[in-house]
């Protein structure tokens, strides 16, 4: 007897649908998995014939096969047990094949039939929805993760035989809910003890990270020891706007199939991760055996930054290129290739000389000319060019450091943040495009209107700097956000002004 049902797995960050084929025919009791499985899907036979027995079905002695199709595809993990064994008994007589229609079945078995949760579902629910099929049966510690996803009916069990009285129709499943997560709400609370307000001086690199924020662009804050570079940029993620619904899909896809959902549904703030300079650039950008997701994959929508930028290994930077200017990723390995969405904001921070005392005025530098210059060489032009702005972060005096007044709030610079991003929404509506800095070329000549003035400017700047055509769209994709801050439409002098200034190892060089 043949029974038929469906099942999903999980290639990089996006799922395909798996049929479940299984057959029972008379010859030597055995059971052979195909469909190019790997070790754990192998294993799973033991598993669901040690869960099938436990639940209470005698299994006639039958030579099964059970067919994981596509066949070219390599099928891993253990999110297969629940529909192997649900196969098995209709294949056995246990329950009719036709209940099993309309539904896709993921889950782990333990020997006495519990269910356990797996890595990776919400893609597989975002398939179902895709795919129109209505039902997602899975275990209960996965329900709250694939609710989130609209038009999927979400059931969830906590044992294989709560699933096989469901399809006998002797009993309901549990329908898991949309959680109601606060997404889209500007209120979403951010860490309090991070504040803005707690940073003296340094005007001008606040200036630099709201611009940052607005429209997404990429930041290097140059500066010696002590003057604050870290503070900014662990502050930084409390201006930055709220996520939208497609955002926060995007990103917990990412964090779902590492497995690190269990303890909440949605990932409804942006991240922020800050890997060490001695990381590799397989854990960087991802990869392995299996391709996961890198550290570029897991900041999608958030901010990764790098300290002590020029530490980090030469290959480990280069890899950021593609990654920086498509907003993707592409891992290859000889059996498969992988796609990793890796569209986040980068903030860097380096000192301005190895004993990192070159720009501060109360201590004396160390270094040579060409030490100094071999530092600075340590990050290629072609990835500087693919960071919009370069700040300096000078020492501060004593009078700033004494200075008891607050400054302005993290929460007055997300007001303004905030705005500037509706702004970008309305324009970039139904693009796929979030932000300034994800214009392409085509859209920079649409939307970055210059005055007669700027154009001059901006002219001059180009031909005195020797600017690449990167620079070049760089300069005019901050201008816009600086523009969309000041509520413009139009791209004046000041705002290319005040973009140019951001370039400053352009104009160092």
């Amino acid at each position: 007897m043949l029974a038929t049902l469906q099942s999903g797995a999980v290639l990089g960050v996006e799922a395909f649908t798996v049929d479940v084929e299984v057959d029972a025919h008379m010859g030597m009791a055995n059971v052979d998995v195909v469909g190019l499985p790997d070790s754990a899907v192998r294993e799973a036979r033991n598993r669901i014939e040690a869960a099938v027995r436990n639940i209470g079905f005698n299994l006639p002695l039958k030579r099964v096969t059970i067919n994981l199709g596509p066949a070219d595809v390599r099928k891993m993990g253990s999110g297969f047990d629940l529909p192997m064994a649900l196969g098995l008994i209709a294949a056995s007589g246990g329950i009719d094949a036709k209940d099993l229609a309309n539904a896709l079945f993921v889950g782990e078995l333990s020997l006495d039939g519990t269910l356990r949760p797996v890595p990776g579902v919400l893609p597989v629910a975002d398939l179902c929805r895709r795919k129109g099929v209505a039902r997602l049966v899975l275990p209960k510690e996965n329900a709250a993760e694939a609710a989130v996803v609209p038009d999927v009916e979400v059931l969830s069990a906590d044992h294989l035989g709560d699933v096989v009285d469901w399809l006998q129709q002797r009993k309901q499943l549990t329908t898991v809910q949309q959680s109601d997560n606060d997404i889209n709400n500007p209120d979403n609370p951010v860490d309090s003890l991070l504040d803005f307000c707690d940073v003296k001086g340094q005007e001008c690199a606040k200036r630099a990270l709201e611009v940052a924020a607005a429209g997404g662009h990429n930041v290097l804050m140059i500066g010696p020891p002590g003057s604050g570079k870290t503070m900014l940029a662990k502050r930084f993620p409390s201006i930055f706007p709220p996520m939208t619904y497609e955002e926060a899909i995007e990103t917990t896809k990412i964090y779902s199939v590492m497995g690190m959902t269990r303890d909440r549904s949605l990932i409804d703030r942006r991240p922020f991760r800050h890997p060490h300079h001695t990381i590799s650039n397989v854990a960087l950008i991802g990869g392995g055996t299996v391709p996961r997701p890198g550290e570029i994959s897991m900041a999608h929508n958030g901010v990764l930054f790098l300290d002590e930028l020029p530490e980090f290994q030469r290959n480990v930077l280069e890899v950021l290129r593609q990654p920086l200017e498509d907003g993707e990723v592409t891992v290859s390995r000889a059996s498969m290739s992988v796609v990793f969405p890796s569209r986040f904001t980068l903030l860097s921070a380096m000192n301005p000389c190895p004993c990192g005392y070159a720009t501060d005025p109360r201590h004396a530098c160390t270094c040579s000319q060409n030490q100094i210059a071999n530092y600075r060489n340590r990050l290629s032009g072609p990835l500087l060019d693919r960071i919009d702005i370069h700040v300096d972060v000078p020492a501060l005096a004593y009078t700033q450091l004494a200075d008891r007044s607050r400054g302005e709030s993290s929460e007055q610079i997300r007001q303004r943040v905030i705005a500037s991003r509706e702004i970008q929404q309305q324009r970039f509506a139904g693009t796929g495009i979030h932000c300034n800095a994800q214009m392409p070329s085509r859209m920079i000549r649409e939307y970055c209107d210059l005055t007669t003035d700027s154009t001059r400017l901006l002219e001059k700047v180009t031909e005195h700097f020797g600017l690449s055509a990167r620079a070049y769209d760089r300069i005019l994709r901050t201008a816009r956000t600086i523009a969309d801050l000041d509520g413009s439409a139009d791209i004046s002098a000041v705002h290319v002004s005040e973009s140019v200034q951001y370039r400053v190892l352009d104009r160092k060089s």
